[in-house]
């Protein structure tokens, strides 16, 4: 029996994954989670096999949580289940430890198979999503800069940013500015916006 913990901050979407698995004979959810920062705790109570991770989550995103998970219980696989089919959360997931990623417009049929794939070490990806991953490339921006550029994204003033940081104002602006060149856009909020669509925020 494949023991599985579902992370899924919405109700009605985490009682069908739940009711759907249910119908499998070898797949069992032992865990059922609304929040981030609740997932390991819950991993340690129930040892599931495999953990069916949403990347927006409360409390701390999927992707964070698939390092923390694959740090706290090695014996428990991350399978990444989302609607964002962003090359850069591809890599990202991967980077962190997760073994699989699929979208949530996945059949029933198909989730089934690939947490029987991922509990038997394999690593499941979505083939549409590998092809633009590759194409992509890597995120040209450094982790400060993608830091600086998430958090004035989300609308925080240079100096908010700099207090927040512990670095000068001008040195975020500097951040920006190089974030801005290498994206190619006219503005730090398109700079993030297209940042944001490949998966790399």
């Amino acid at each position: 029996m494949i023991r599985v913990l579902i992370a899924e901050d919405q109700t009605l979407l985490r009682e069908a994954l739940t009711s759907i698995l249910s119908h499998e004979d070898d797949i069992e959810v032992v865990a059922e989670v609304a929040r981030g920062d609740r997932v390991v705790e819950a991993a340690r109570a129930a040892a599931p096999d495999v953990a069916l991770l949403d990347i927006e989550l409360p409390g701390a995103d999927g992707l964070a949580v698939t390092a923390e998970l694959t740090a706290a219980v090695p014996s428990c696989r991350c399978l990444i289940l989302t609607v964002f089919s962003r090359p850069g959360y591809l890599k990202r997931a991967l980077t962190a430890g997760a073994t699989g990623f699929i979208l949530k417009d996945s059949s029933a049929r198909d989730l089934a198979v690939a947490i029987r794939r991922v509990a038997a070490g394999e690593r499941v990806l979505d083939p549409r999503l590998a092809v633009s991953a590759i194409e992509q490339g890597d995120s040209p921006l450094t982790p400060r800069e993608r830091e600086v550029l998430q958090l004035s994204s989300e609308g925080q003033t240079a100096g908010e940013v700099a207090r927040r940081l512990a670095i000068s104002e001008g040195t975020v602006r500097n951040h920006l500015s190089v974030a801005i060149q290498k994206l190619h856009a006219r503005s730090k909020v398109e700079a993030a916006r297209l940042a944001e669509q490949r998966g790399w925020l």
